[in-house]
């Protein structure tokens, strides 16, 4: 796939490493806040290297490059990014620090740009260079902000207060409680960086992360309940003004790292995990307490108004939905759909559900061999029509004021019936996702104590898949929210270890991808809750299930359900029905009944 493009970058890349006496740089995606889905400005992998995934790294040295990427983007690295000029490699069979610790120059300077960088990746770099008499090297400009000349500025677009009506609880509570907690680590002030956690604790939303309803931000909050809130003052309205008070002073962005030097002295808590390297340089005269940031568990576990509002939001979004798959059933067997159209089609009919902010991530519409990359995005040069008897996946999600959804349904595109294989693959996927929806366990357990529930069945026939069974989910936030996540644990993994605590959000989504031919998904969103038991001995819970759309019954191979999974479905789908019913008229309407059959 040679892309003169991208080689033309990448030779400017490196003639301006060689002009800041550097002989290799890191490429990551992420930006001053350690985000997963980031602005325009900050997209400098894919403008690098034309991947357009979520996450993954480059590393260029002056003789050879390596882009590293997770299961998810194994297919759609290969299809994006040339391998002429990039080598690929998979995380975490190897790291880019493992990798540079192989491949650096005897001696190399290795840039870095310590505002995209944790503190820890950093030590881990330095310690692999180390054997080679090679450095890491905090950079003073960015190499290739210097080298992209149309790169795009950072949003400016107002901030916007998220009303108490939405949120439950107030901003001044929410800082209180903060508050509290750095009383009792003895600490006076916590750096807040991660926008979502930005974003609670102040009740604001902004639009400057595409998906994402976040405001570029920062903030130090401290412990007499007060806060410093760092913005540019261009996205300051009168009315965010007003929501925030007295008690939040608002500052320039360009005074946070004045700021950081002016705790010199004081005990300050820093987010290892949500706190880019630079801001632990910027706190060098500070004692520095390294601790999970105080709102990411707060913000994972959803109160009684963010959890009805989540509810009334999958309502109308699963009518959206639903009416999307009975368009689907009409109109792609006539082999006129495509994967663009499908998904221009369903974001119309989340339009028309009413109060659409934004999609929650970038839909995945793959038909045959492109449902089997888990990731996929489609484009102009990937577009592939559904055709007649394949499988097509769909993997969306919608911003509204009071809920983040996130849906993915597998369908057969007919006429005929799908083959015995696919109805087996797809049978044991929706197995394992009962699994999950119906589990019951003692309170302690954490996600990955539950992944082999989805996993089981697949794994009976030699099977798995390359992914988390599920993660967390914002309310009106970012749709992949942690700490809380539903995973095979590996290495200290990220939430794998978080116990699961009632109220917070997960998706159940375990899949199946036969490279080449067809991808498989069901996924639904649910809520733990707690769960009585007669005679349990301690809390135990399970969850509720939050998304409301049929599941697609041409694909069902019911001689390998058992009866408490029959049960499982009928139960599901009469409450799909009397969700959506009411929502739906004419051919949708009955096209939804005749979905919502009991089997058996």
């Amino acid at each position: 796939m040679p892309n003169n493009i991208h080689t033309e970058r990448l030779a400017a890349l490196r003639a301006e490493l060689a002009a800041q006496g550097l002989d290799g740089f890191v490429i990551p995606i992420s930006d001053e806040h350690m985000s997963e889905y980031v602005g325009a400005y900050a997209q400098r992998l894919e403008w690098l290297t034309g991947f357009g995934g979520s996450a993954g790294t480059a590393v260029v040295l002056r003789d050879r490059a390596a882009i590293f990427v997770d299961g998810r983007y194994t297919l759609q690295v290969r299809d994006q990014v040339d391998g002429a000029l990039y080598e690929y490699q998979n995380v975490p069979a190897i790291s880019p620090a493992a990798w540079l610790g192989a491949h650096a120059p005897q001696g190399a300077r290795i840039g870095y740009d310590a505002w995209l960088h944790g503190r820890p990746w950093a030590r881990a770099v330095e310690k692999a260079l180390e054997p080679r008499g090679a450095t890491l090297a905090a950079v003073d400009r960015n190499p290739v902000d210097a080298v992209w000349d149309d790169q795009p500025e950072r949003s400016l677009a107002p901030a916007a207060p998220h009303s108490t009506a939405l949120a439950g609880v107030g901003s001044e509570a929410k800082r209180a409680a903060v508050a509290e907690w750095l009383g009792e680590r003895g600490a006076d002030a916590a750096v807040i960086a991660a926008l979502d956690s930005v974003a609670w604790l102040l009740n604001m939303r902004g639009t400057d992360v595409s998906r994402t309803p976040v405001a570029l931000s920062f903030v130090v909050a401290h412990a007499d309940g007060t806060a410093d809130l760092f913005i540019a003052p261009e996205k300051v309205t009168p009315e965010l003004r007003a929501h925030l008070g007295n008690a939040v002073r608002i500052q320039p962005r360009e005074a946070f790292v004045p700021a950081l030097g002016a705790l010199a002295g004081r005990k300050v808590v820093v987010d290892p995990e949500r706190s880019v390297a630079a801001i632990f340089e910027a706190l060098s005269g500070a004692q520095i307490i390294e601790e999970r940031d105080p709102c990411v568990l707060p913000k994972a576990i959803k109160n009684p108004v963010e959890q009805a509002g989540h509810r009334a939001a999958q309502a109308r979004d699963g009518a959206a939905v639903t009416r999307f798959l009975h368009w689907l059933s009409v109109e792609a067997p006539k082999g006129t759909v495509t994967e663009i159209s499908a998904a221009e089609a369903l974001h119309q009919f989340r339009r028309e559900c009413g109060d659409l902010r934004d999609l929650s991530f970038d839909t995945i519409s793959g038909a045959g061999p492109n449902g089997a990359i888990v990731h996929y995005r489609v484009s102009e040069e990937t577009n592939r029509a559904l055709d007649p008897s394949s499988v097509y996946l769909v993997d969306s999600g919608g911003q509204y004021p009071d809920g983040t959804t996130d849906i993915t349904r597998t369908v057969w595109v007919g006429p005929g019936a799908a083959p015995d294989e696919v109805r087996d693959r797809f049978t044991r996927v929706l197995k394992g996702h009962i699994a999950i929806a119906r589990a019951v366990f003692p309170a302690g357990t954490n996600g990955s104590q539950l992944d082999t529930l989805a996993r089981q069945y697949l794994w009976a026939a030699g099977l798995d898949y390359a992914h988390g069974t599920g993660h967390g989910v914002g309310s009106f936030l970012s749709v992949h929210e942690g700490p809380q996540r539903i995973a095979k644990s590996s290495g200290g993994q990220a939430g794998t270890g978080q116990e699961l605590l009632a109220g917070m959000f997960l998706s159940n989504e375990p899949g199946y991808y036969k490279t080449g031919a067809y991808g498989i998904r069901i996924e639904n969103l649910v809520l733990v809750e707690e769960r009585a038991m007669d005679g349990a001995e301690g809390a135990y819970f399970g969850f509720e299930t939050l998304t409301h759309v049929p599941i697609e019954r041409a694909l069902v191979d019911d001689r390998l359900l058992t009866r408490d999974e029959v049960a499982w479905w009928n139960a599901y789908h009469a409450r799909v029905e009397s969700i959506i019913a009411p929502q739906l008229s004419g051919e949708a309407l009955d096209w939804l009944k005749e979905q919502c059959k009991p089997l058996g």
